[in-house]
């Protein structure tokens, strides 16, 4: 069902977390619960994975994570401040030990100038306060291949992440 690279990433992050007993949320929005999928794709990764948030429009940002409105007024959904709330939202709204948020745009339509197709926002967050953040700009590539490389990216992020002490 999934390119091997992302397979055998998932595989990877259950198989580690799974031997350190640590959960994941996930937070997200351009890739609408791929990430989630991506990992739940794995057997055994129910002892891990204990929820993901899709939160496409802004009002599930703020009512289902707690992103402050004024960061959504301010930045605009699609940037680093919301996706660092938005992952600091999915640790303190789960069980989770580490979670990965997303925002951005993946196309056709949406972009502009300051903010193209392609643009996308990552963070990962864990319990003990670290954050980790990415902006990704991957050009005007097509919806699918914007949403199957955020989840790349989503997945090496919290493999770094499940890393920091």
């Amino acid at each position: 069902m999934w390119p091997a690279d992302i397979e055998a990433t998932a595989r990877a992050i259950i198989a580690d977390l799974t031997a350190r007993g640590l959960k994941i949320a996930t937070a997200e929005s351009c890739t609408g619960g791929l990430i989630a999928a991506a990992l739940t794709e794995i057997a055994g990764s129910s002892s891990v994975v204990d929820r993901g948030f899709v939160t496409y429009s802004n009002e599930a940002k703020i009512e289902m994570l707690g992103v402050d409105a004024a960061t959504l007024a301010a930045h605009g959904a699609v940037s680093r401040e919301t996706a660092a709330e938005m992952a600091r939202g999915a640790i303190s709204r789960s069980g989770a030990d580490l979670a990965v948020a997303v925002t951005g745009i993946a196309g056709p339509s949406g972009g502009s100038a300051e903010k193209p197709v392609g643009l996308v926002h990552l963070a990962a967050a864990g319990r003990s306060g670290n954050l980790l953040l990415r902006e990704m700009r991957y050009g005007d590539i097509g919806r699918d291949a914007v949403r199957l490389a955020t989840v790349t990216t989503a997945l090496n992020l919290l493999r770094e992440i499940a890393q920091a002490p």
